[in-house]
């Protein structure tokens, strides 16, 4: 058996919480990709969690099927090294957003914690992660909750479909992210919609959060925006910086992100390329 070389973080586990806990009294606001679509957001040292994935529990999962999960990336952070976490978020179902082996321990090692998910999603949540049905907020499209100064605003997102449940709540949702002068979209899993650009562009969005991987049918998986189709968004929409995510953790659904850049570069759309565990900041 042959195995990958793991392309490596920039920093990972106590070195990436050294870094955090270093720049929480500073100035403006901090991004750090945990790979994936995983990221952590942190403003004025509050902490907000999105869709992380830090596990290899997919890879376990899918490891004697014609679908393997063959990771590309190392692991960023342990998820039981994560604490002062105020919020966390699931953008929907899919275990590489809403992951059992990173946000149990996540949920207990952070009393006192925010969970944000489709309103949809409640009861298969509840089930995955063993926690009471009540516990998690739930959000619908067009709707916002407030927790520690940031504001959740609900986004649909097509993923391949924009599916609603049958009281017409979204089971696949992004998140714009308001806090202080700044909005931040992280778009979850999506495919371009009717309305996307008009239903955002309204928020003049600091950084929209796009995965790049695409929409291939052979992958047999639900698929994404592409590269070419994230750069444009990011324009559309008049963000002032795109992140790209979603490439570069299995070797099946992934992307090259130069394409990204090369296309971000043509339509002259700012943009941060990060490697795992490295770090935007908003000044």
């Amino acid at each position: 058996m042959t195995f990958m070389k793991l392309i490596p973080a920039i920093k990972k586990n106590q070195d990436l919480i050294d870094e955090m806990d270093s720049v929480r009294g500073g100035a403006g606001f901090h991004l750090w990709w945990l790979g994936q679509s995983g990221f952590l957001l942190q403003w004025k040292g509050t902490r907000v969690l999105i869709d992380p994935y830090l596990s290899d529990s997919l890879t376990k999962k899918y490891a004697t099927t014609n679908k393997p999960h063959i990771r590309m990336s190392e692991r960023v952070v342990d998820p039981e090294l994560l604490k002062d976490i105020s919020v966390v978020t699931s953008s929907h179902n899919h275990t590489d957003h809403l992951d059992a082996e990173t946000l149990i321990p996540v949920l207990k090692n952070n009393p006192g914690i925010s969970f944000i998910i489709p309103e949809a999603n409640r009861d298969f949540v509840a089930e995955r992660v063993k926690c009471k049905r009540e516990f998690p907020i739930g959000l619908n499209e067009g709707k916002s909750v407030t927790v520690d100064e940031f504001t959740f605003h609900g986004v649909p997102a097509r993923h391949n479909d924009i599916e609603r449940d049958e009281r017409g709540n979204c089971k696949f949702m992004g998140y714009v992210i308001e806090f202080s002068n700044y909005r931040i979209y992280h778009s979850g899993d999506t495919l371009w919609f009717d309305k996307m650009v008009e239903f955002l562009k309204p928020f003049a969005v600091d950084v929209a959060i796009l995965p790049i991987n695409g929409n291939d049918p052979s992958r047999k998986v639900a698929g994404n925006l592409n590269c070419a189709e994230a750069a444009k968004l990011g324009k559309d929409i008049g963000a002032k910086h795109v992140i790209p995510c979603h490439y570069d953790m299995f070797t099946f659904n992934t992307a090259d992100v130069q394409d990204f850049a090369r296309e971000a570069e043509r339509l002259d759309q700012p943009y941060k390329v990060l490697r795992g565990g490295e770090r935007f900041s908003s000044h």
